[in-house]
Parts: C-alpha cells; structure tokens; sequence
C-alpha cells in the first residue's frame, strides 16, 4: 500500500454495522489467541504496560479539566469553530479532527491533532515505553497500543462535547493552485462538535438536511481537488476506489503533515523524522510496468509511460477490478521500503513530495509524537538518528505480524477484512458460530 493509503485507518466497509460481528466458536478464539502470543514472542511485541507506565498514565489523567481550563489562556481557543472527527467504527481514540470554511478566493483548513506531547514528555516512562514499542500494532480484532489506552482513550482523545487540548495546523489554501498561502501551528483548546464513523460521513455527504452536511461538502471539494491535484503532480494511487469520506481525511491529513515537515525544513532548518521513500530502479520499474501490461483486460495509455507512477495510475483507473489487486502486487514486488531519517533528502517517491513527514498520529505512531516535540520546543532529541531507525524497525515488525497473522486467519477458514471491520464474537454452541472450527486445529 501507499504511504498516502496508510496515514489513515482503514474504514469499515458501508454494511459492516448492520452485518453484526463475525461469530467464531471457543475454539477457533484460542487457536487465535495462541497465533498471537507467538507472533508477540518472535516481533517482541509487549501486549501488556509495565506497573510504573500504567501508575503514571493514569496519574495524568487527574484534574484534567482544571488543567484545560488554566491551558486556555496559553493557547488559541477554538472551542466555538465547528470541528468534527471521522474514523473507523471500530476506533478507540480520536487523535485527529478537522475544521473548515471558505473564505472566498481562500480554503481555511484547520488539522486538529491530540496534544499528546503535553502528557507524555522524554523524561516520562511512557515516552520510554512509546520508543520501545515504536508504534501501535492493529490487527484484525485486535490492537497493541503503543500509549496506555487509559490516557489515550481519555484526555488524548478528542471525543465530542468534550474540551481537549489540541495542536492545531491552521492552512489557508489558494483556491486555484491549492498551495499555502499561510500556515500557523499552534496549541489550542477544542471542542470536537461530533463524532462520525466513515459511513455516517457518507450519509451526511448524501442528506443535505443533516447536521454537518455542509461542512463535509466543503471538506470534501477541498479534498478531491487535492487528490486530483496529487494525481497530475505524480503522486501514486494505489486505491483508486477510495470513498468520499476516506479522501478528505487522507487528503487533509497529508496535507497537514506537508504543511508541518515544510515548516520544519525550510523555514526552521530543523532535524526531524522524516518520512524518505527511496524510488525503485528505472529496470525495476520496467519489469513491474511489464507485468501489468500482460495482465488480461489491463493497458498502460502511450502518454503516462514517461512517469511510471501516472502509469500505474492511468491502469488502475481502467482496468477490471479482478486485476487492482494483481496491478497492486507488481508495484509493491519493486517497491522499496519508506523509512523515517534526520534529513528529507530524497523525497518520499510514492507521494512524488520534495520533504514529508508524520504528525497527525502521535497516539499510534512514535515519529508523529516525536515531531510534535520538535515542534513545540525546536528542541531535536540527541538521539534522534537511533529514534529513526527503531521506528522504521518497529514499523516493519508491526507490518509483518499483521500479515502473519492475516495468512493464519485465511488457513483457519477467516476474512480478516470481514473481522477487521465487523469485530470478533464467541459463541458457546458452535451451531451458532458463522465460521467453523478447522479439523486441522489441535485438540
């Protein structure tokens, strides 16, 4: 997948709420359970947080309230601006929302990010424990956090009706060119007005009688010029099929991260963790172009050959869709892996963008809560080049547990999509269960 695929969360699919959990029988589950703990053995995944990380985080969570309050005076206070959050149904904290409003020849965007960074610092134990584990493992069912969910789920989450402390990108955007007029990152105090899953934002995108409904309209002009805008400049899409909702927070948050990195590296002249996506050889290129050239049903129009990345693009807007997988494969087969460095140099290939790094995910991503202290302070850790290689590390661990244990899913007769987006339920009696036990699972 894409770096643009993979800054947000995967969504559900638009029938996951009503199908109901995928029924497996106690069983199955333990046989789960089991792949899991091998899989937390071989990766070094810890599921569970030392005593002292637990005492602390929920330590941090006391008085917060009174703490936002006395904040207030010290930040910018947008908690009358219209904000809303949209993420998976099954998502456990909140650690992005958006905001916006036209303002005529401009777009103003606003990128609301978990002020993470003003509970967990680098003389805390959970910054500690957030290094050692790099970043949060989700697999289907089933997640690793990298912070203690107790602070993460609470005063980091940007749950509605709430006030929470934020870090806010504010971009005003050229209507015409979509480049940044100006870019303000601050801290904030916000009130998130509602929280929606994917699906419920395309319901509000279809009934113009809903609250929120123009807001998401405008989001999403804004986001499918972006995206647009991405596909002519080179950028690869791999997910051609990507609904409305998950365009504008992609699209947004790309955006925001573009916003912060360039901020960093050109107005700053800071070390930060960026994100660097080496680009494959020209014969690596050759080879996958020609692989999907000789798939069945699938051409490459004679004007994209020139950037292989339009190439892939133009094929995957027409091509059958038995083949989007098949084309997918033979682009990652040649694709190198990102991998976040203390210098931008070389660009991320993927997204064809000049400087890019992480920042709207600090509750699940070590180099995201990183850069928000960089941010905040100018202050680069001392090891900041160490840092970037354990997230890269961390990453690919993650990475390959995930897939791991999606292949044992399939060999026991599941759809880890289907799991993925509707949950896991146990049921006593097996009659009930909507998959059944494998015969080759140990008694």
């Amino acid at each position: 997948m894409s770096d643009a695929a993979a800054e947000t969360d995967d969504g559900e699919s638009g029938t996951a709420e009503a199908q109901g959990p995928v029924q497996v029988t106690q069983r199955l589950d333990e046989a789960l359970a089991e792949k899991r703990e091998d899989l937390f053995e071989e990766f070094g995944i810890a599921d569970g947080f030392p005593p002292e990380v637990l005492a602390e985080a929920k330590e941090r969570t006391q008085g917060v309230d009174d703490e936002i309050e006395e904040a207030v005076d010290d930040r910018e206070d947008l908690r009358e601006l219209t904000t809303w959050t949209t993420d998976p149904i099954d998502a456990q904290d909140f650690d992005d929302a958006i905001s916006v409003r036209d303002d005529g020849d401009e777009y103003h965007l606003w990128v609301h990010i978990a002020d993470v960074t003003h509970y967990v610092h680098p003389e805390s134990a959970m910054w500690q424990e957030a290094v050692e584990r790099g970043n949060t493992v989700y697999l289907p069912a089933y997640t690793i956090h990298m912070l203690p969910p107790v602070l993460a789920e609470t005063v980091c989450s940007l749950v509605p009706e709430e006030d929470r402390l934020a870090h806010t990108v504010e971009m005003r955007l050229d209507k015409e060119t979509l480049s940044f007029e100006e870019v303000d990152i601050y801290k904030s105090v916000i009130r998130s007005n509602e929280r929606l899953t994917y699906s419920q934002c395309e319901e509000r995108l279809e009934d113009s009688e809903a609250p929120l409904h123009e807001e998401n309209a405008l989001a999403y002009e804004v986001a499918e010029q972006l995206h647009e805008q991405r596909k002519a400049d080179g950028s690869l899409v791999l997910n051609p099929s990507r609904d409305r909702a998950h365009t504008i927070i992609e699209e947004c948050m790309l955006k925001a991260n573009k916003a912060v990195t360039h901020e960093l590296m050109w107005n700053r002249g800071v070390e930060a963790m960026y994100r660097v996506h080496p680009q494959p050889s020209p014969d690596q290129w050759d080879d996958a172009l020609r692989e999907i050239q000789d798939l069945n049903g699938v051409s490459i129009p004679g004007g994209s050959w020139d950037d292989p990345r339009k190439a892939v693009n133009a094929a995957m807007e027409e091509a059958p869709d038995r083949a989007l997988n098949k084309i997918q494969r033979a682009v990652l087969k040649v694709m190198p892996r990102a991998k976040y460095m203390n210098d931008p140099f070389g660009g991320h290939h993927a997204l064809n963008f000049d400087i890019y790094g992480h920042f709207t995910s600090p509750i699940r991503r070590l180099s995201d809560l990183i850069n928000h202290w960089i941010v905040h302070t100018n202050d680069v850790p001392e090891d900041l080049v160490a840092l970037c290689d354990r997230a890269s590390d961390r990453q690919k661990d993650a990475e390959t547990a995930e897939r791991l244990y999606k292949q044992y899913m399939e060999e026991v007769g599941l759809d880890p999509y289907a799991v993925n987006n509707r949950g896991l339920e146990v049921v006593d009696d097996p009659a009930d269960a909507t998959h059944d036990t494998p015969e080759t699972l140990p008694e």
